[in-house]
Parts: C-alpha cells; structure tokens; sequence
C-alpha cells in the first residue's frame, strides 16, 4: 500500500510557462473557433493581469466571472493566476439570488462578464458591497452599460493594456487557484477551495487515466465554469503537449462535424450526452473513418458503450469516480479492463480510499457504505469550504473526507458507486441544491410549504420534481407556476413535474421524506411539462 509522498508541486501558471519553453507558438487551444497558442494565453493574461491589478486586484483577491465557453475565460482563468487571485467561474445559467449568492459569498471584488448577461449582474448590484468593478465583453457596436456604485470597463480595453504583469515567484502550489461551488443540501451552495497544485494534478491524473499523449486532441463541450474543462481541456493539454478544442455548446446535430473539424481524438462529455449521441439514429458522413478514438464520460451504461464501439470503432472511458472535493478518487489505468457497473480501481496513488458505516467503522469487501477517503500527497484534495469552517469540520469527521455517496469496493480494488447519500439532485450533467430550491419557491405567495427532488429519469441522472402545498383558497395551476420559475432559476434547474397536496410526508421531527417523494415518482396527479409540450429556452 502507498504511503504518504511529496512528490512534485506545481502552480498553474508554472505549467504555462513550461509549455513556453517547449513549443510557444504551437497550437493550444481552439476556443469556440478562436486558436489560441501557449504565446497567446501568455501575452493576453499578462495584459489582462495589469488590468485586474490597477482595479485593485491582489494575491488571495477574488476574481469571478460569468462567460460562456470563450477564449475571455481562459485568459481570466490565467491572469487570475499570474497574480495569485481566486478565479471564481460562475455557472452562465445563473440569475437573481443564485447569481446574488456565490458573487457575495465568495467576495468578488472584480467581476468578469460577457455583455448579454450583464443586465443580470446590474438587477443585484446593489447588493455586492464587496463587488467594485466590472469588466465587460461585448462587440464593438454595443456600448459598456452602467452600474450604480460599480466602475464599468470594457475587456477590449484590458486586451490592449500598454503593460503586462509577468511571472513571478509570489504564487506557490499551496496558494488557492479557484473556487468551484458544489451545490448544498442543508444550505447554501458552498465554495470549494481548491489549490494549484489539486488543480495541476487532476489534470495529470486524468490524463494518466486516459492514456493521453501528445499527438491526442482533446474535445469537450463542457462548460469553463466546471472542473472538469479546466482540468482536461486546458491544463491537461498544457501538462501532455498537443492541443484542446473547446466548443460553445452541445449539440447532438453538429457532433460528428465538430469532431472532423477539429481531428479530435478524444471526446470529453457527460454520460447524458453520450446518450443522445448513441441513440441518434441518422447517419453522419463524418462519423465514417473518424479521428475520434476514446470516448470520456461517467456514467456510460454498458449498452451505450458497446454503441460507440459497434457503430463508430470508438472505445469509451466511464472508470471513474470523483467528487468536486477530491478527484480522482477512483480510476481506470489505461489498459485495464474494467468491471461492469464498476468506477474503475481505487486511486492509492493520491488517496487512501475506505468504505465505512455510519459510525466510521471500516466495512470489508463488497459491503456497502459511505465512501471516504483521505490525502496521499499534498494538496491534492480541497482545502475546504470557503467561509464555513463548520461544514468543513462536519466532512472531515475523525479526519477521513465523507463525500456523502454510498459504495463498495470489490477484493480486487475495484470502486462501485452505489447512490447518493446526500439529498442533492443531479439534472444535465449540473448539481442542484434542493434547499436553494426550495427557498425560491417558498417565495411564491401561493406555497406554504414545498419539497424539491429526485425523479429517475429514463435517459440517467434526475428530473426535478417541484411537491407543493398552496395557501388555503389559493388559486394556482402547475404550468403557471413552471413558467413563474422559469424566471427565477437557471434553466437546468426548471422543474419537468409539478404536483399539489394537501401535506408533505414528514418524520417525527418535522422533515421531509424526500426519499418518499422520489420512491412515489410522478404520481397520476403530477404535472408534466414535456407532457404538456411546455418548453423553456436554455439561458
């Protein structure tokens, strides 16, 4: 068994700067048809650094931003780190108080914006005493708005800064890189502190896992606001050598030609998405003799694999498993077979991996419990909850990190996630706190009391189910209210069912059987928008 090991440590910014010595000018990223080379990222975070620095930006300031997929992320995600600030990537679905929250709970003092979602950022300004300044993207023919109490500045004018911040030796590994918001359960959603050096290593770890090298390019649709895309796409290609290819959005249409476009080798997506690829039927010039060569995304049921690799001669990659607070905690090494319904092989290269009952006893083989685990190496896990060192504590009981998700792990080493423990749910491939939730709902003047949760959906992960109980002679019917929260939470978090009761199902103590709700499902009373062909637009 491993034992506890430095080993290497290395700073985001460090990786960029290696990939400068061994080919500067070479192709690196192609974001949303923008081709960018290591020189590039270099020359415009350095001038974007500047920027951020005369608004007063600092080492362990916090910088977020809310930006589709674009060349403006990546160099935000990099001037943040020639500095030594927090990037905070904001999920572009986000609107009122979810929006309102993670900007004021992480702090931001400068935020970065792309111009058609400024107008959300301007509705809540008001209530960011930290948040002073705003840089803006937008074409050339729309002009920077105004905010009250916030200077606005344009990203064209950051792009062309006479200056440049260059590389210094102010950043260590140790030193917080991002903070990533994981959805919460009983509460806010929360920020996850993640370093350098965890950052640097998940990429080293999944590109390890994936047999990555350095004639691979890489291809995701996966937002920049999301672990996974800064991780493989960008500082996997900076640590492997060859490039990355970064699209706005998926789509299952534009799929194949967006693989012959770029000469991916490897696809980067979630199991959802792999579905619909699999499951479309049509016939795609493209598909034929393609460069594509693995497919990565967890889950992948078995049957959608084997579609891959019939149809396509595609083999595909699911053996993992890893929460936002450490990853990966389990993986398949490249060359090995994995198991059926199996999350590849425990990591006891970074982690010591266990299974433990309620109590933290540790469980033998094949038994069922919540899956923990704790660092082998520095810095390759979370530094904690940003602002909560409670629910940081809470964890970190007797010292083993709890991710809340029932396992087991076979004699062979071999990981199976079994359910959530937590009572969060996961729709399109996007966290959703059901507390959250529910607090913009109990807004309503027609609902005393609600239940937001799980639905198995056919297609894998959840539909989101909104149980509500009216005011006493309210009137209210179910689409009205599905249109009313559509103006309220991001798209994803839309609810497909809506059903009205009398009472919720409660415990002795008040709370709510969630798992009766999901067990009951969409029940003959329940709603059904995509029944009811009601369908809202993905922004």
């Amino acid at each position: 068994m491993a034992s506890w090991s430095t080993g290497e440590q290395h700073t985001v910014d460090a990786v960029l700067a290696r990939r400068l010595e061994t080919d500067p000018d070479g192709p690196f990223l192609d974001v949303v048809g923008t081709m960018l080379t290591a020189a590039d990222v270099d020359a415009g975070a350095g001038r974007v650094a500047a920027t951020l620095r005369d608004l007063g930006v600092h080492k362990g300031d916090r910088v977020a931003s809310l930006l589709e997929n674009s060349a403006t992320g990546v160099l935000t995600l990099f001037a943040c780190a020639r500095l030594g600030a927090i990037s905070v990537p904001i999920n572009t679905a986000y609107k009122g108080e979810f929006l309102q929250h993670q900007l004021a709970d992480a702090g931001a003092g400068v935020l970065v914006v792309q111009h058609d979602l400024a107008d959300r950022v301007a509705t809540i300004a008001d209530g960011l005493g930290e948040l002073t300044g705003v840089l803006i993207e937008h074409p050339d023919d729309v002009s920077v708005p105004t905010m009250s109490g916030v200077s606005v500045h344009s990203w064209a004018d950051a792009l062309a800064h006479s200056h440049a911040v260059g590389r210094g030796d102010g950043v260590d590994p140790w030193d917080l890189a991002t903070f990533i918001y994981t959805a919460g359960t009983t509460g806010p959603s929360k920020g996850c502190m993640l370093s350098h050096n965890y950052v640097v290593s998940l990429a080293e770890q999944i590109g390890r896992a994936w047999g990555r090298r350095p004639d691979d390019v890489m291809w995701t649709p996966l937002p920049l606001f999301h672990l996974n895309a800064i991780a493989c796409a960008v500082v996997g290609s900076l640590l492997v050598g060859g490039r990355a290819a970064i699209s706005r959005k998926f789509s299952v249409s534009q799929f194949w030609d967006e693989i012959d476009r770029t000469g991916a080798t490897i696809g980067s997506l979630l199991g959802t998405l792999t579905a619909l690829i699999a499951h479309d039927e049509r016939e795609h010039p493209a598909a034929v003799d393609t460069t594509l060569r693995l497919v990565a995304a967890a889950p992948m049921p078995l049957d959608i694999a084997a579609a891959f690799k019939t149809r396509w001669n595609v083999d595909t990659f699911s053996g993992g498993y890893g929460v936002t607070e450490a990853s990966l905690i389990s993986a398949l090494p490249a060359g090995v077979e994995n198991k059926p319904n199996a999350a590849g092989v425990i990591n006891d290269v970074e982690f010591d991996v266990r299974i433990f009952d309620d109590h933290d006893n540790e469980l033998p083989r094949h038994e069922v419990g919540e899956i923990v685990c704790r660092p082998r190496r520095p810095h390759v896990m979370f530094e904690g909850y940003w602002g909560r060192p409670e629910a940081t504590l809470e964890v970190s009981r007797n010292w083993w990190f709890h991710t809340g998700d029932f396992g087991k792990v076979d004699t062979d080493g071999f990981l199976y996630f079994v359910d959530r423990k937590k009572d969060y749910l996961r729709r399109r491939g996007e966290n959703i706190s059901s507390f959250e939730m529910e607090k913009i709902f109990l807004g309503h003047e027609a609902i005393v009391d609600v239940a937001v949760h799980a639905v198995p959906s056919p297609i894998g992960e959840d539909d989101l189910k909104v149980t509500a109980v009216l005011q006493p002679e309210a009137v209210l019917d179910e689409e009205t209210l599905c249109r009313w929260a559509a103006e309220r939470v991001p798209y994803f978090a839309i609810p497909r069912y809506v059903e009205f009761r009398d009472a919720l199902p409660r415990n002795p103590v008040g709370r709510v059987l969630k798992f009766q709700l999901r067990d009951e499902g969409a029940t003959a009373a329940t709603w059904d928008a995509e029944a009811a062909g009601v369908v809202f637009e993905k922004r």
